[in-house]
């Protein structure tokens, strides 16, 4: 039923917005894409959710002229609601644990893996658009047939995770880098795309497929 692929795709979209809500306030480094957006951000001081809707959008363009099929409703919310939802998980945790103990942000650096790649599994197997950032993957390996998936997102997340990390040694020095690069964007640059692999297949996948019966 169409109803379940799109509760697929806008709860994954909501969920990957939560999940990078937990990255930031982790301070463990956020996901690869995020750690580029970050070092954006080192350099275009501006509101987040702004800034994320903006770079999206350039990205929209490469997508929209190599394979078109990827954009659709999850796009349009990627694009429209994750910068936003990223920014009232990261207010509202701030608020709740104002003193984040060790404990707390290893909770919630976990929390945020496990969900981001649940969240991209989600609206993968919806088929109804991705974001921008994951559709380029996604180009390479089903259109272009350079690859497999998991390992052309390994080398997406780590030219990001470069470019971040010059971008934010640019705009803030050292004292930035933190921020951006940590523990957390080395756990999921390499192994984000094994496990959104791993939950299409147990899971997401399944749930399209029993939901088309």
């Amino acid at each position: 039923m169409m109803e379940k692929r799109v509760a697929m795709s806008v709860g994954g979209v909501l969920l990957c917005g939560v999940s990078v809500g937990l990255f930031k306030t982790a301070a463990f480094g956020v996901d690869p894409f995020q750690a580029l957006m970050s070092g954006i951000q080192a350099v275009i001081p501006m509101r987040f959710g702004t800034l994320y809707t903006l770079v999206n959008a350039c990205l929209l363009l490469f997508v929209f002229l190599a394979d078109r099929h990827y954009i659709g409703i999850g796009t349009l919310c990627n694009l429209s609601l994750l910068g936003y939802v990223t920014e009232w998980t990261q207010s509202f945790l701030s608020s709740v644990f104002p003193q984040q103990f060790l404990a707390i942000r290893i909770v919630m650096l976990l929390a945020g893996i496990v969900f981001n790649c649940l969240a991209a599994a989600l609206y993968f197997s919806a088929d109804l658009g991705v974001s921008t950032y994951d559709a380029i993957s996604l180009i390479v390996t089903y259109d272009w047939k350079v690859g497999k998936f998991q390992y052309n997102r390994i080398i997406s997340d780590l030219c990001c995770v470069v470019l971040g990390t010059v971008l934010c040694m640019i705009g803030s020095g050292p004292a930035g880098l933190g921020k951006a690069v940590g523990i957390g964007t080395i756990v999921t640059m390499f192994f984000m795309g094994p496990m959104i692999a791993w939950f299409r297949v147990h899971m997401t996948d399944r749930m399209v497929k029993k939901n088309d019966l």
